[in-house]
This record gives structure tokens, sequence and C-alpha cells, in this order.
């Protein structure tokens, strides 16, 4: 009698096991990274009209995605001439929810992400950033501006909306209710154009 209860014991924890195993299945926005020390430095393409996370009348697919903290800001220069104000900062990146394969470009799992596009973005040493990154001419760049925004970690509202986006194929459907999270970053504009593109898109099938 002993013997069958321990092998019903064995079973049900068996049973636990695969069902606990199932629900923490990772999704595409979980990705398991192993860092090098090195410094990805990425472009700042200052010129486009648009930045963050929900840019082009129907979006536009990101090349890297992450939350990191800010390690490093240096004094704005004018190295970049009468072009726009150049600020150097450093990120070191955390956790990684997006890339792109850009081929000989790739990310290698660099733990630091270096541009200079930190001008007037009003951080400091120690913030907790979400970055959205595209590609141009198939190089890894930044818009700046709304592309790298102030959170308060991974429980933030926003960062659960874009790993939401990411996991449901940049489905803005998918998260129509987090309009108001955007909102606080004035961003709720563009999710809502993308929003109406997608909807649009799928009336024309019907």
């Amino acid at each position: 009698m002993q013997r069958k209860s321990h092998i019903i014991f064995l079973f049900i924890n068996i049973m636990v096991l695969g069902l606990t195993s199932c629900s923490s299945k990772k999704h595409k926005s979980d990705i398991d990274i192993t860092f090098t020390t090195d410094t990805l430095n990425v472009g700042y393409t200052y010129w486009w009209p648009e930045s963050g996370p929900f840019i082009g009348e129907c979006g536009e697919e990101y090349a890297l995605v992450f939350l990191g903290t800010i390690n490093n800001i240096d004094e704005p220069t004018d190295t970049a001439g009468p072009l726009y104000s150049s600020q150097e900062g450093i990120i070191q990146i955390e956790n990684v929810f997006k890339i792109k394969d850009l081929g000989k470009n790739k990310y290698t799992n660099q733990n630091y992400f270096k541009s200079d596009c930190f001008n007037s973005l009003d951080l400091t040493i120690g913030d907790k950033v979400l970055v959205v990154c595209y590609d141009y001419e198939d190089n890894f760049s930044i818009p700046g501006n709304k592309s790298i925004l102030k959170v308060s970690g991974l429980d933030d509202p926003i960062v659960k909306s874009i790993k939401k986006y990411i996991d449901k194929d940049l489905n803005p459907i998918k998260i129509r209710k987090d309009v108001d999270y955007w909102k606080k970053y004035d961003l709720d504009g563009g999710l809502n154009r993308i929003l109406k593109c997608k909807q649009a898109s799928l009336h024309s099938t019907d």
C-alpha cells in the first residue's frame, strides 16, 4: 500500500512539473543572451521625421529592442557640426526583446550600447530605459528622441506592452487596450495610426 502511494505521489509530481514547464514556455520576446564585454555602436538617424516604437504609416519592423540602464552620458559637443547636437551616452543592456538579423552587421551579444543621440533626452546615470532601434542600410540605427524611453523596469506597463506587441508579430490590435500607457510618452497617436492601418487592411480582405 505504501509503495502504491509512493508511485501515485511521483506520478502527480511529474504531471505538475509538466504543466509548469508548459505554462512557463518562453515567448518570442524572452531572449536568452550570454553577454560579451563589447559595445554596440549605433548611428543616429537624426534626419528621420519620426522616432519611437510606432513609426511609419503601418509600423516598421524593429531591428533591436532592449531594456537597459544608463551607464554614462557625456557633455554635448559640436562633433556633428551643424547637423545636430551630438551627445554620447552608454547603456548597459540587460534584457533583449527583439533582434533582427542584419547579416554581417548582426548583433553579437554586446553588453553595451553607445550612440550620440542623447541630447535633450533628460536622462541621468542609473535610469532604466526601453530602447527601440531600426535598421538603415543594413546597420542598426536609432532615430533618438522617443526611441529611448525612461521606464521603471521589466514590470513597467510599456515594457509589457512592447513585449506583447513583439510576441504577436507586431500586430497593433493586440495592444490596442494599452493606448493610455503610451499616451504618457505622447506616443498614443503613433499607435492609433498603425492601428487604423491594420484595421483597414483587415477590412480590405473581407
